[in-house]
């Protein structure tokens, strides 16, 4: 028994969910019109009269021409039972402007709709948008159809596209399409149709001409984006910060530049724009000012630019000080040795100091690059040429910041280390010939080198016949 009773609940489950199906699918699943046609003809000035009908609550949508107090929208329960919803639009005094497609939707579910096009014709004035209307822009964009919105009032008006001043262009199906509900469509527009265009019409031996349409191609290539300061950018606090973004882009290219930085959403900064042209390029520039900067203005600065689908940027890191300071230190402690001889030789201290303090070498109390040609600086380091013994001695680097009285030294002693050398090679020396055995010879052996060098004697005697002597000291 109890096994039959969930068989009904299911069933009756399973039918619920069926019914439900049905219904979500049945009649009214869309609101219905009361118009069956797929366009609708009326004269103008004219009493528009819409129905719509549907299970939910009904809302509109109204061409682009309308204004709210032109139409009156009614709404009623009805049906049997009054379980459906009806809406009644009426426009009294129908005008040409008003020509375009009218939709019934849900209020929830706006993507159920159903609609009707609505021609308000008027023999006097056969394009909806009408001569006395300001020109339009058109924007061509690559690989995509162009459409001139030329629409008619009446769907049998035939129509002439008009390049200015006077090259007419016949629809043929093909590349130029015609439609009164949305004019000419360009498939594959190229650079001729950059420029001014209008429609015209022949109605009762007068000619008609739509509004002025002004085509533009725009173009997105960025060629290059750079800030002012592309290594890390360091500030006391209260200081102005001014960043500069500049971008170029081609002739007719319009870009978009936008700012990401730490302040954004407090609205730190004050942003100026500029605009340059040049005969084969455009100059964009977005200058990002920042009056007093605080510790909270610390951080990643982006500069991000965009034309179209192309974006670039470009990012800073700024860094803030609460005041100046220099720390000064060697690197591997302040005695050096080198070898003469060497190409170059690098006096190198850790230095870090703010703002970028002046730096001086001195070499035994003089500047060093006035002692010798030899000596220059790179950065901050000192670079001996060439080394050879006379540059040793004592090296002091003098970093000071004169705007703010910070001053700091630091003194290395270099030591030149000068191979031995050996004076008597350097001199020719005769051949002392043969000495009377026993007699008293004295040899002498000069050196010098750094440090001293120390001297070891040596003796070879001469070897017996047919015998190699071993040396003996």
């Amino acid at each position: 028994m109890m096994m039959n009773f969930i068989l009904i609940c299911l069933l009756c489950g399973l039918y619920g969910v069926l019914a439900r199906d049905k219904d979500q699918k049945g009649k009214y699943s869309v609101p219905i019109l009361d118009v069956k046609t797929r366009h609708l003809v009326v004269d103008i000035n004219q009493t528009l009269l819409l129905g719509c009908r549907g299970r939910w609550e009904l809302s509109w949508a109204f061409p682009s021409g309308f204004a709210r107090d032109q139409v009156q929208v009614e709404e009623t329960r009805c049906g049997r039972t009054s379980q459906q919803y009806c809406s009644l639009v009426t426009v009294s005094h129908s005008q040409a402007k008003h020509t375009g497609l009218f939709r019934c939707r849900y209020r929830r579910r706006p993507r159920r709709q159903t609609s009707i096009y609505v021609y308000v014709t008027d023999s006097q004035q056969p394009f909806v948008d009408h001569p006395g209307m300001s020109p339009d822009v058109l924007y061509m964009k690559e690989k995509q159809p162009l459409v001139i919105p030329c629409r008619v009032t009446h769907p049998n008006v035939t129509t002439t596209l008009v390049k200015f001043p006077s090259h007419s262009l016949s629809p043929d199906q093909r590349n130029i399409i015609w439609n009164s509900k949305h004019g000419f469509t360009i498939r594959t527009p190229t650079f001729y149709y950059i420029g001014l265009f209008y429609c015209q019409t022949v109605t009762d031996g007068n000619i008609h001409k739509s509004r002025i349409y002004f085509v533009h191609r725009p173009v997105s290539n960025i060629m290059d984006v750079y800030l002012n300061s592309s290594d890390p950018v360091q500030h006391l606090k209260g200081e102005r910060l001014v960043l500069n973004c500049t971008a170029t882009g081609e002739l007719n290219t319009r870009v978009n530049i936008t700012w990401d930085y730490p302040g954004k959403n407090n609205n730190t900064g004050l942003i100026s724009k500029r605009l340059l042209k040049h005969r084969t390029h455009m100059l964009f520039y977005s200058i990002l000012t920042i009056p007093k900067l605080q510790h909270s203005d610390r951080g990643l600065y982006t500069c991000r630019v965009t034309s179209g689908e192309n974006t670039k940027q470009q990012k800073v890191n700024v860094t803030i000080y609460d005041r100046p300071f220099i720390r000064l230190k060697p690197r591997r402690g302040s005695v050096m040795e080198v070898q003469a001889g060497e190409k170059s030789y690098r006096i190198s201290p850790k230095l870090r100091a703010f703002p970028d303090p002046e730096v001086i070498w001195l070499k035994d109390g003089m500047v060093a690059a006035e002692q010798c040609s030899r000596y220059h600086m790179d950065g901050n380091s000192l670079v001996i040429r060439d080394v050879a013994a006379e540059d040793a001695g004592k090296y002091t680097v003098l970093v000071r910041i004169q705007e703010h009285e910070l001053y700091q030294n630091l003194t290395f002693t270099l030591l030149v280390n000068v191979s031995p050398q050996i004076g008597e090679k350097a001199v020719s020396l005769q051949d002392p010939g043969l000495v009377p055995r026993g007699s008293r010879q004295t040899l002498h052996c000069t050196s010098h080198g750094v440090p001293p060098p120390h001297i070891q004697w040596l003796w070879h005697p001469c070897p017996s016949k047919g015998l190699p002597a071993a040396p003996r000291a």
